[in-house]
């Protein structure tokens, strides 16, 4: 029987959808709720442990009490080890430093984490590169190399390594920012260390990097999405440097990291809430800008939670507006570009093939992939 330690952060990626970037803090945390916030790493590692549910019969899952593990753990289908001692609605990093090292002195032979960044920070901080682990996407911003792409993959990739179909094991880069500063617009990443994951490259995300693009090749994709856009039309316009482009091009105020709505080239609202978002949109023709994570290739999911299911839908598949620079195309190759957005129905649909505008009347047609 191998041994798999599992590990949930309950409140991780609760600020993604009501528009604050991250949930790291109390402060944080309690805005977060007050703004209807609702958990979802527990369903995002359901999703994971589904798929290690098809061999659980050579599994023993270690996990922590109610929401940190055990209730996931249990509605996917397992009958765990459940150790240690929470207080239920007010578990702390220290609660996931402990719950680790709780898992390596069992000798866990994979632990299996659900967080963002941060998560994977406290995890680090507990073991170091003692144990192999493997992340499970759940935080708003998701900078470091030891995520899979998405809930399935994490599981699928578990499975794998578990099985001894996978064997070769890489050190991955933790990363995490600054939220004060992300929440004003900068982004500042530390390395803070390495944690040990299983080399599944189709399924484990790379580190999220910046490219070398042109500035023109950039305000030549601005100037085609500009010029292209129509009249009475909703423009939401996701976060990231290409994105803010075409705002700087249409000469609005615009959030760097944040989602911003645009009509007849004048700005509706800055900055807003899945809510917000969803509410405008109701009975109004939208399209959705969005571009690529460097070196990732999210295009939804990773840090635009604000573009929720429910808002994708309101526009419809076929009103996503992609951009890109060639370099950070390259930068992603071989891999596709993906879509994570806590639906899995919905990111079948919308895999496929997508055309990325890549500067002035010029465009390339790219993979997408859930």
């Amino acid at each position: 029987m191998k041994k798999v330690g599992v590990i949930i952060n309950p409140i991780a990626g609760m600020g993604g959808r009501v528009g604050l970037k991250g949930s790291d803090g109390l402060e944080t945390l309690q805005k977060a709720r007050e703004l209807g916030a609702k958990p979802e790493a527990s369903q995002r590692s359901i999703e994971a442990l589904k798929v290690l549910a098809e061999i659980k019969d050579e599994l023993e899952i270690i996990t922590y009490p109610q929401e940190m593990g055990e209730e996931a753990v249990r509605k996917a289908g397992f009958e765990p080890t459940v150790i240690g001692s929470i207080k239920s609605g007010f578990t702390s990093a220290e609660d996931t430093i402990q719950a680790a090292r709780e898992m390596l002195k069992r000798d866990v032979d994979l632990l299996l984490f659900a967080g963002g960044d941060g998560t994977a920070r406290n995890i680090y901080t507990a073991i170091g590169t003692s144990i192999p682990v493997l992340g499970i996407p759940a935080g708003v911003k998701i900078h470091s190399a030891v995520y899979a792409v998405n809930p399935r993959s994490a599981g699928e990739a578990a499975k794998l390594y578990l099985q001894d179909k996978v064997v070769n094991i890489r050190e991955a880069e933790v990363m995490d920012i600054d939220e004060e500063a992300f929440r004003e617009g900068r982004v500042s990443a530390t390395l803070y260390g390495y944690l040990k994951v299983p080399e599944l490259k189709r399924f484990v995300q790379s580190v999220k990097s910046g490219t070398r693009s042109e500035k023109a090749e950039i305000l030549a994709i601005a100037e085609q999405v500009v010029a292209s856009m129509e009249d009475n039309v909703y423009y939401v316009i996701g976060p990231g440097t290409t994105t803010r482009s075409i705002m700087e091009r249409l000469e609005l105020p615009n959030t760097l990291l944040g989602v911003d709505i645009v009509l007849n080239k004048q700005l509706v609202a800055n900055d807003v809430t899945e809510e917000t978002l969803y509410q405008k949109l109701q009975g109004q023709k939208g399209k959705i800008v969005l571009t690529a994570i460097g070196g990732q290739g999210h295009i939804l999911g990773r840090g635009n939670q604000q573009i929720s299911p429910r808002v994708i839908r309101a526009v419809g598949k076929e009103n996503i507006i992609v951009i890109a620079s060639k370099d950070k195309l390259a930068s992603i190759q071989p891999m596709p570009l993906l879509v994570d957005t806590g639906d899995p129905e919905l990111d079948q649909e919308l895999s496929g093939y997508i055309r990325v505008i890549t500067g002035w009347q010029d465009s390339v047609i790219y993979r997408v992939s859930s």
